[in-house]
């Protein structure tokens, strides 16, 4: 009975094809295929494909606007004053901090979960090594406990945990301090709007962006088990950073003082052209734009001091109150689109890597929900200190190892 239904649905969508190679699965298999398919939203699908072949229409009346900010070292006396507050509520055990790490290491020639990638210091300790460092670091100095959500996919969780397994959580105690929970995904689509069958005959689905991550807090009862625990505030960031400071009671302070849900840092843009999505108004409420929707006039703009109107770069280090996630974890984000390489199952059975882009994915972006909230505080803090990503192979140059490691060493005085 199940699966005539899911045939009939499948009918309805033209998406009869992902049952084509069902009778080769074993009973396990079976059972997964068909529980995944139920659980696909064909109407969201469909509409997502629909928007593939026409551009996304930019509304020509949204007004951009400068957004305020504060530069963390020219606080003068209100550093110690925001500092205060902060620590205050550190130490009354009201933060949490999770980490996005639901990507793999594939562009830095690693394989495997891209916090398990040793990013060559001497010690060879690990991304996820480095982050947890950090957090033990600012829980003795607190006297208080942090606990750490990592968010993994379902392409990397058990490897993920297994990793902490076999490195004993980094003398983080399980079940007390660290959790893990899933991110969401969505089938990816060929160019004719088809889902595609995975190498395993299972669908094709990819992570849906780190705009995905209110969404998952909330679906695996992430913010209700936050609550339980006392839980205020949370920082969220990527996995990547491995100078990112996910507990800061100036940053902290700022939002309890100015009465907002949402504080982020930022750092300077190195200069008008540099690649990067940056703080700003849209109509009025918060937002961050992309370095391609920026003319170039705005991107040169200067005020009274030099200093670069849109200059405030976005860095994925973002503090967030409990209620603004779950307002925002309420709904999904609007998707994007993305065209990439996606290795499939054709109709005969027959694996196809493709050399170039071949396939739709849609993800989320954090930052789309910035507009639910009214006002937001922005800091801006030292790229020296504070970003350090590896996103890229060494040989990209920027972004890499090589300069992720040289800016930690810097930082720390390592030799």
């Amino acid at each position: 009975m199940e699966l005539e239904e899911i045939k009939a649905i499948l009918k309805k969508y033209g998406q009869e094809h992902l049952l084509n190679h069902y009778e080769n699965l074993d009973d396990a298999h079976k059972k997964e295929l068909l529980k995944e398919i139920k659980n696909i939203d064909f109407e969201l699908m469909h509409s997502l494909y629909q928007k593939t072949e026409k551009a996304e229409e930019k509304n020509q009346k949204d007004e951009i606007t400068p957004i305020e900010y504060l530069d963390k070292y020219k606080l003068n006396d209100q550093y110690k004053y925001y500092e205060a507050i902060g620590k205050k509520e550190i130490k009354a055990g009201k933060l949490a901090v999770v980490t996005m790490a639901g990507g793999q290491g594939t562009r830095l020639g690693h394989d495997g979960p891209k916090g398990t990638y040793d990013i060559g210091l001497d010690s060879h300790k690990s991304l996820f090594e480095l982050l947890c460092d950090g957090i033990k670091a600012e829980a003795k100095k607190y006297d208080v406990t942090i606990p750490w959500f990592i968010m993994t996919s379902k392409q990397n969780n058990e490897e993920t945990i297994e990793f902490f397994k076999k490195n004993k959580f980094f003398g983080y105690q399980k079940d007390k301090n660290i959790f893990f929970f899933n991110q969401g995904e969505l089938p990816m689509m060929d160019t004719e709007g088809k889902i595609l069958i995975g190498e395993d005959g299972l669908i094709k689905l990819a992570a849906d962006g780190h705009g995905g991550t209110y969404e998952a807090l909330v679906k695996n009862g992430m913010t209700d088990k936050m609550k339980e625990m006392g839980i205020e505030w949370v920082f969220i960031a990527g996995v990547d950073n491995c100078l990112i400071k996910m507990v800061d009671p100036v940053l902290m302070g700022i939002a309890e003082d100015k009465k907002v849900t949402v504080a982020c840092k930022s750092i300077v843009k190195a200069n008008p052209k540099e690649k990067v999505g940056v703080f700003c108004k849209k109509n009025g409420k918060p937002n961050v734009i992309e370095y391609t929707e920026i003319t170039e006039e705005m991107a040169n703009a200067t005020d009274e001091n030099g200093e670069l109107l849109y200059g405030e770069s976005h860095i994925l280090s973002n503090l967030f109150n409990i209620t603004a996630i779950e307002r925002m974890g309420a709904n999904p984000l609007p998707y994007h689109l993305a065209y990439k390489k996606a290795t499939y199952m054709d109709k005969d059975g027959n694996i196809i890597e493709p050399d170039s882009p071949n396939a739709y994915k849609f993800e989320a972006f954090l930052f789309d929900a910035f507009g639910e909230v009214d006002e937001m505080a922005v800091l801006r803090v030292k790229r020296e200190e504070e970003f350090a990503p590896v996103k890229n192979a060494d040989s990209a140059g920027v972004d890499c190892p090589r300069t992720a490691r040289k800016l930690y060493q810097e930082f720390y005085h390592l030799d």
